[in-house]
């Protein structure tokens, strides 16, 4: 069906009946509403669809079935592939279902399917009350959710799906529906993980726990010391008590406050810490660590949570070129700490490099198939990101980010976190998922046989 026939159709049948707001090729604000955080992909959707609720997705999703046109799902807009959006086909945008409910006694949150962390963190904070997420507070609640979602507090409190007591979804063929634990269990076993194949999921309930206030930021050493910082992190991130996380990183430092004029732009390894815990138990936890060799700046300090998982988002805002590698990582021998220094060192802007995430503590209480999440026994997950302004710097940043994937490969464990994959075939679909992915297929084939939500990390039906 041609975009033209698709938009006379979709405005005759979606019309007065739609509530949200219908975004069409030829309207102002149509490029401003499909721009994509990566800038690197660029996708021309024939309709853009904010939907107002759970009606509204039905209908939307009604249309792209019954004109067979396809249909992507976007909540924050972050997907690295750019798979919440679709070249002539329906983008169903859930920017508009923003509610977020605290229940402090009960310790829940429910959230709306478009809201982003940053919303969340500041709603449940008023409360004294935190849900695991991510690192940068941009981050939409629906994308991180369906991945998996680790962040800062996921030795203490698990992964985001382990937090997750209830969605409200709609499945392909219209019917909206509730899982849970008690209802629809399987559907609800799905979406822990298995991203957007299942269902459109309009709102969130959580459980939160009492933290509001944490001891974090980066230290960072001189690159050239990575061999001795790495060596001692990989021993001793695993002794560390599960109220404190710190993920290893590689940067340039930004050339710019708060860091100290003296080291902009330069190379570092670091570790950005988050601590639940006095000053004192921070201080204790972080003394092995500054102990290995003197930093080029220790800017640690007590500050709210939102105030750490939003540290990230003036450096990487939207509009920037960005290519992701992942892989899951059981054990940093010597030589992959050399490969590390070795790329890191040839970053191609100032904004690129890679994060070493802590997937231990209580992620490890969780078996391997209690929810889609096959690796819960690995110790960590790296993303690379090459990452820049400029679109003509889009073949560099995507070959340094595959050369680095590629000489550390093989020390991996095999699969990636999901959240941080590009488009890149079902072999790295499958190898993420392991052997839950048979009864993810035998899901999709439960609730959309007809595979219309295909645009994602896709699980084939089964047969």
């Amino acid at each position: 069906m041609s975009t033209v026939t698709l938009v006379e159709v979709a405005g005759r049948e979606l019309g007065s009946t739609f509530e949200g707001e219908l975004i069409w090729p030829a309207d102002a604000s149509y490029d401003e509403a499909r721009a994509l955080f990566n800038a690197m992909i660029d996708k021309r959707p024939a309709l853009i669809a904010r939907c107002a609720n759970r009606d509204d997705v039905a209908r939307v999703i009604g249309l792209a079935r019954a004109h067979d046109v396809p249909v992507a799902i976007r909540g924050g807009g972050h997907n690295g592939g750019g798979l919440g959006s679709v070249d002539d086909g329906v983008v169903v945008d859930l920017s508009l279902l923003k509610s977020v409910s605290v229940d402090p006694a009960a310790q829940t949150v429910r959230v709306g399917g478009g809201c982003t962390w940053g919303e969340v963190d500041a709603a449940t904070h008023e409360h004294g009350l935190a849900v695991p997420c991510g690192v940068i507070s941009t981050t939409g609640v629906g994308g991180l959710t369906l991945g998996g979602g680790i962040g800062h507090l996921t030795r203490g409190y698990g992964l985001t799906i382990d937090n997750l007591l209830a969605a409200e979804a709609v499945l392909p063929d219209g019917r909206q529906v509730t899982a849970s634990a008690d209802e629809n269990p399987d559907l609800f076993w799905a979406l822990r993980g298995g991203g957007g194949n299942f269902g459109v999921v309009t709102e969130f309930t959580f459980r939160a726990h009492p933290v509001s206030d944490v001891v974090g930021g980066p230290t960072f050493w001189p690159i050239e010391q990575t061999a001795e910082l790495l060596a001692a992190y990989r021993e001793y991130l695993p002794t560390m008590p599960r109220n404190a996380s710190g993920f290893f990183c590689f940067h340039t430092v930004p050339p710019g406050p708060p860091f100290p004029e003296e080291i902009h732009l330069r190379k570092v390894c670091g570790i950005v810490w988050c601590i639940v815990g006095s000053d004192e138990e921070a201080e204790q936890v972080m003394a092995p660590m500054l102990a290995v060799a003197p930093p080029l700046m220790h800017g640690v300090q007590r500050m709210p949570l939102p105030a750490l998982n939003s540290a990230f988002d003036g450096l990487y805002g939207p509009g920037d070129q960005w290519y992701w590698r992942a892989d899951f990582v059981d054990e940093i021998p010597d030589a992959a700490s050399a490969l590390n220094e070795e790329w890191n060192e040839k970053m191609p802007t100032w904004k690129s490099g890679s994060h070493i995430y802590p997937i231990d503590g209580a992620a490890h209480d969780v078996g391997a198939d209690e929810t889609p999440w096959a690796y819960r026994d690995t110790r960590w997950a790296q993303v690379i990101i090459g990452v820049g302004p400029e679109p003509a710097t889009a073949p560099e940043l995507r070959d340094w980010t595959v050369g680095y994937w590629e000489a550390l490969h093989p020390y991996s464990a095999g699969g990636a976190y999901v959240n941080f994959m590009m488009d890149e075939g079902q072999d790295r679909v499958k190898a993420t998922y392991g052997d839950n992915y048979d009864r993810l297929a035998r899901a999709k084939a439960t609730f959309d046989p007809e595979n219309v939500l295909h645009v994602n990390q896709h699980i084939q039906p089964a047969a």
